[in-house]
């Protein structure tokens, strides 16, 4: 009789070790498979090396680095501002992209041009100094990535979209704060109205060319690189041009009504060349 609860403790002691090791390895798969999904949700990374070429390519082409030309770095977004809503998604074209637009426009920039609110027309203008073209929506493969990662961006339809306006600002050149929104009824009819633009950098400048909003509620003294800004810039919020990165702001608020503190401009360059490309997305399908 005393052996029997000897045999029986060792029994439950056994049947509870397993128990243990069950529980652990169960913890372990599931802890597994949530790292995969936040993997794949892109909320949790793994920093990239040699030996996980496989792992960052899968990354990349999530994050849409498989298309368009070349290679982008690390993409993330930045909020800017509030009012108005504005954000800069870091890394949005590859450098060869940039060099493709820029070389696409080249042959055919002529001197900017602003909007006649009463006829439409573009004219000549002295708040606008720049050089520029517009490029055909959907004109080649990798127009048409670059339109659907806008898209992707924005939550706003390819169709929605002007075509692409390549811009070169050179020394001096500069653009006076203005409004991307209509208050005429002509310019409004293809498509309604303005209610997002996205601004890419292609290229670096060396001093000058930021994009500042002179009627935000914020100003760039609480900016890391606001010694490294030009005075133009340092009278507002601002933005300092860095190539392949992609600054986007809203005109209309969520309520639908025009956001006057989206005021924006181009500061003049003051050394080196700005090299800039916008698209600017409509409430309804635009036909261009």
């Amino acid at each position: 009789m005393g052996r029997g609860p000897l045999r029986s403790s060792r029994g439950s002691s056994s049947r509870r070790s397993t128990s243990a090791w069950t529980l652990v390895v169960g913890m372990l798969l599931m802890l597994s498979v949530v790292i995969l999904v936040l993997l794949f949700l892109g909320t949790f990374s793994i920093p990239d090396s040699e030996d996980s070429p496989g792992l960052h390519a899968a990354v990349a082409r999530r994050l849409g680095g498989g298309d368009g030309l070349g290679q982008r770095g690390e993409q993330w977004t930045e909020v800017i501002s509030w009012e108005p809503r504005a954000f800069v998604y870091h890394n949005f074209l590859s450098k060869e992209e940039c060099e493709h637009l820029i070389n696409l426009a080249k042959p055919y920039m002529q001197k900017s041009t602003v909007v006649d609110s009463s006829t439409g027309k573009s004219t000549d203008s002295r708040v606008r100094t720049s050089s520029g073209m517009f490029l055909r929506r959907g004109q080649d493969k990798v127009i048409q990535a670059i339109e659907k990662r806008i898209a992707d961006f924005t939550f706003i339809p390819v169709e929605h979209g002007e075509g692409l306006q390549v811009l070169h600002y050179e020394v001096g050149q500069k653009y006076e704060p203005h409004f991307d929104y209509f208050l005429d009824k002509f310019n409004t009819k293809n498509g309604g109205q303005r209610i997002a633009t996205v601004l890419m950098y292609l290229s670096d400048v060396e001093e000058g060319g930021e994009t500042i909003f002179p009627a935000s509620k914020m100003n760039s003294s609480s900016l890391s690189y606001y010694s490294e800004l030009s005075e133009c810039a340092k009278k507002g919020l601002a933005v300092k041009p860095k190539r392949g990165d992609a600054l986007l702001f809203w005109s209309m608020r969520p309520d639908a009504t025009l956001d006057p503190s989206s005021l924006h401009g181009g500061c003049p360059v003051i050394q080196g060349n700005k090299w800039s490309s916008t698209k600017w997305m409509h409430l309804n399908e635009y036909r261009a």
